[in-house]
């Protein structure tokens, strides 16, 4: 039994990662890798006019155009659009192209560096249309470029009477503007597939993706196939961060039509200029506040106007809005609320997912707008969020009722002890008086983080998880969702283990492939562990319960006596298998035409603080020190739960003053590494990472979700503390060295 004991604690360790042993050595396998018999190199010519209809299309001289596969729109046999939610984007652009990237023609031949070359040698003749390249432009309707008026998906959250609000004697009213520009994600491998097809066999793709059950949707509509005729396997994947939720159903097409039509395999893999320029990003974003608030400091109305550009096609642009709407109020009680938001089109290639999915814009706005508000009642930000920080029992502004226990005020103060807020907040205040060229300022944002899909989204999904065991006893993790770099493989052995008394070593994950898996739906939001690791803690039980019930195992056991009782089981049954379909917890009920009630199963909740210096010389802003606290559950891995957040604390820092795309007619001027600056190990502070437990029943082990969270808060924290530092509000990020130039150059 002390066996067994030590057995079960995995859950809260720091065991060896699945999948590391073949990454440090060279043995795991990306897509790039893989090479297969008599396989073509294929390549994407695009668009380069933003908005137009193509006249014609000319194959140069100098080229022995007989050698090459090339495909255009005529040669698709099934659906010219890719299947996601709206069917707007073509795979190919066969009359109008509408943003300056837009696929046009496909090419492939055996030697890459020779496609490469007649790449260049296509010219695509377009007649210019009228183009929109800002939200202010799209909402005014300058021309309209998409749909009836621009708008890919509205949302209206209503909550109280905010307009009986404005006209009271006892309130201050104050308003703001904030914007936030598109980011890159730059995960470390770019997009790449590799595709055989054929009528005979139908279509199998090998790919770097997040979400093979979306690849697999969208290429049956591109073939008109049924579905046991396609099959989407997910090779080892070096990072995702939302570019690969969505964007390998494009690549994976390109190359499948090129494999279709020559009869050969073919390989596409982006170099990183085409993969930054083509692929999506970030939305940008345009919010406004008013708030009403009391003399004394306590919120009576939030109307909130939150815009994001979608570019040219509406991708995912709806469910990125709609969680930046829901989060747009932040973890604060307030009586009367309205959210009106909107997903604009414009002429840019389409945004689409990127971690955080629309809060880190919404909660940029808020937690900046409530600096602004304490500021106008002269009082101070931690003591106007502890006045209105939401509590068990109170509602959220879509009216749901919060039943977990919420402690915001104990994660401020824990965050602010272990920052030393106050106390370095008074020493940089004197500093900063005495006419020092290098300012410091303190600042922090408090926030929360639904986990899962939005509302209804997961009982519509009714995701399902397989465990399967073997005659030797090891026991086999089926299931969609892919190891991006994020731990997933890990953690779904931890709870697995965990949940059977087992050794951890006797776990193994299995390939995410569509001919072998189930569909446990996509690997974004939040819900890799706390929904689907939910499942295989299920479908893992679900094996001892079927042994216990051929009378084959005893409620406790060696794992000598599991492997003897799988051993028998498959010797007398057969397979032994058990699965895991989704169902919602008890009393979560979501109204999706009124956009009101449980918008989450469960939240996570965070405050983090920054320090930052902006020096007065070379108008650098910096961060210094980083403190990042949070409760998000039980926290089943430690360290790969820690580096979830100081990567994603790092990746804000590099959206808030690093990283700014240069958009020049809707294309993405600064798409390489050498111009498009993201933050290095230099520009990084030390991030300390704080984990508050309190275990939540509906997840693995009481554990919640993680990944989105640290994107959400660090951004307004750092132009807290940058106000804080300098007495300069800015309301928009990037912030540049130049825009602090243009503000403080005076001060210098």
């Amino acid at each position: 039994m002390a066996e067994a004991r030590k057995q079960q604690q995995l859950v809260g360790r720091n065991v060896p990662r699945k999948e590391g042993r073949a990454k440090v050595t060279g043995a795991a396998r990306y897509v790039d890798d893989l090479t297969l018999p008599d396989m073509l190199h294929g390549a994407t010519v695009r668009s380069t006019t933003p908005r137009g209809r193509i006249r014609n299309i000319t194959f140069g001289d100098g080229i022995n155009w007989d050698e090459f596969t090339v495909v255009t729109a005529k040669d698709i046999p099934g659906a010219n659009a890719v299947a996601l939610i709206l069917l707007d984007q073509p795979y190919l652009a066969s009359e109008f192209v509408n943003h300056p990237e837009e696929p046009v023609v496909l090419l492939a031949h055996p030697d890459k560096h020779e496609v490469e070359r007649a790449r260049r040698a296509v010219s695509i003749e377009i007649e210019p249309l009228p183009a929109v390249f800002t939200i202010e432009d799209s909402a005014a309707r300058k021309e309209i470029v998409w749909g009836e008026d621009n708008t890919f998906k509205s949302y209206l959250v209503d909550k109280g009477d905010v307009d009986a609000t404005w006209s009271r004697d006892d309130i201050v009213i104050v308003e703001g503007e904030y914007r936030t520009g598109a980011q890159e994600q730059l995960y470390i491998e770019t997009n790449g597939v590799v595709a055989v097809a054929n009528p005979q066999d139908g279509v199998t793709v090998w790919g770097s993706m997040q979400c093979p059950y979306y690849v697999h949707k969208a290429l049956i509509k591109l073939f008109d196939l049924p579905e046991d005729k396609i099959r989407v396997i997910q090779t080892e994947t070096g990072g995702g961060f939302g570019g690969k939720e969505e964007y390998p159903s494009m690549i994976a097409g390109h190359a499948a039509l090129l494999a279709w039509k020559s009869g050969k395999p073919v390989k596409i893999v982006y170099d990183r200029a085409e993969d930054m320029a083509a692929t999506t990003k970030r939305h940008p974003s345009v919010t406004r506040h008013r708030t009403a608030v009391t003399r004394d400091g306590k919120l009576v109305a939030q109307e909130i106007d939150f815009t994001i550009d979608g570019g040219a096609y509406a991708t995912l642009s709806a469910v990125v809005l709609s969680r930046g709407t829901i989060h747009a109020a932040g973890p604060y009680f307030c009586p009367n609320v309205r959210i009106k938001a909107r997903a604009l089109a414009t002429n840019c290639p389409p945004h689409g997912a990127f971690r955080g999915f629309g809060a880190p814009q919404s909660i940029f706005a808020l937690e900046r707008h409530v600096d602004k508000v304490a500021r106008a009642l002269d009082l101070s930000p931690e003591e106007f969020r502890r006045r209105n920080f939401i509590r068990e029992g109170e509602t959220t502004a879509t009216g749901q009722v919060i039943r977990e226990r919420v402690d915001m005020a104990g994660l401020l103060a824990r965050a602010f002890e272990l920052a030393d807020y106050e106390g370095k907040g008074e020493r940089f205040a004197r500093e900063n008086a005495t006419g020092a060229k290098i300012k410091r300022g303190m600042g922090f944002a408090s926030f929360m983080h639904g986990a899962g899909f939005t509302g209804s989204g997961e009982v519509y999904l009714q995701s399902i998880v397989g465990c399967e065991a073997d005659a030797e006893g090891r026991v086999h993790v089926l299931a969609a969702s892919t190891e991006i770099g994020q731990g997933t493989n890990t953690i779904f052995a931890q709870i697995a283990a965990e949940a059977l008394k087992l050794d951890y070593d006797m776990i193994e994950i299995v390939r995410p492939d569509t001919s072998a898996v189930p569909n446990s739906g996509p690997t974004v939001a939040s819900r890799t562990c706390m929904i689907v690791g939910k499942l295989v803690e299920s479908a893992a039980l679900g094996l001892r319960q079927t042994l216990r019930g051929a009378g084959l195992l005893a409620d406790s056991y060696t794992s000598d006596e599991w492997r003897e009782a799988c051993r028998r089981y498959v010797e007398q049954h057969g397979a032994l298998k058990s699965f895991s379909q989704y169902k919602p917890p008890p009393d979560v009920v979501w109204d999706e035409g009124k956009y009101r009630g449980d918008a989450y199963g469960a939240y996570a909740w965070a405050v983090y603080v920054a320090q930052v210096s902006v020096d007065l010389v070379t108008y650098e802003a910096r961060v210094e020190d980083f403190v990042a606290v949070q409760e998000v559950g039980r926290v089943i891995h430690p360290v790969l739960a820690a580096g979830q957040i100081e990567g994603g604390v790092a990746q804000a820092i590099g959206y808030t003053l690093y990283e700014r795309v240069a958009w020049r007619e809707g294309r993405m001027a600064n798409s390489q590494m050498t111009n498009y600056i993201m933050p290095t190990a230099l520009d990084v502070p030390p991030i300390r990472v704080h984990f508050e437990e309190t275990p939540y029943p509906y997840g693995p082990a009481g554990a919640k979700g993680i990944g989105e969270l640290p994107m959400d808060g660090a951004a307004p924290a750092i132009l807290n503390a940058v106000e804080n530092a300098t007495g300069v509000s800015f309301t928009h990020i990037p912030l540049m060295p130049e825009d602090l130039m243009r503000a403080l150059g005076d001060e210098a």
